[in-house]
């Protein structure tokens, strides 16, 4: 009885007044930044993050406003009704323990797509397609 009842219950993005949908666009965003709230990971890989890091250091840090950045580059989903489904591309720090650095990722995305969004998220695949060497970074922030 108690199964039927929680499954009875639903998503939170369905009640009786409506339902809620969420592109995969915003998802994508909320995936991106929390996976950039992860010390040690950079979304995108190779020139894609220099880049990044180059366009960032020139136009300043992005705190608020309506261009909000790019912070869906490395990162693809699939959104359902109930659940989403997330890849990443990303950069670490050269003497970082990668395992260490995508779980922590992998476990701050699920946690914030979860509880902004209330879709489930069934996976979250990483590609690391490149290390970031610490003497590269200031040479690409002059």
């Amino acid at each position: 009885m108690s199964e039927e009842s929680a499954s009875s219950q639903g998503s939170p993005l369905k009640s009786e007044k409506g339902n809620t949908t969420i592109s995969s666009a915003v998802v994508a965003q909320i995936a991106g930044i929390a996976a950039q709230e992860v010390e040690s990971a950079q979304m995108g890989g190779g020139a894609s993050a220099a880049v990044g890091g180059i366009l960032q250091s020139v136009a300043g840090s992005v705190t608020g406003g309506t261009s909000g950045g790019n912070y869906s580059r490395g990162v693809s989903v699939e959104v359902g009704e109930e659940e989403a489904a997330v890849d990443l591309t990303m950069t670490a720090d050269y003497g970082q323990s990668i395992p260490q650095i995508t779980e922590a990722v992998r476990r701050n995305v699920i946690n914030r797509v979860e509880s902004l969004t209330g879709l489930r998220v069934t996976e979250v695949n990483i590609v690391v397609s490149d290390v970031q060497i610490p003497e590269e970074q200031p040479m690409l922030e002059q």
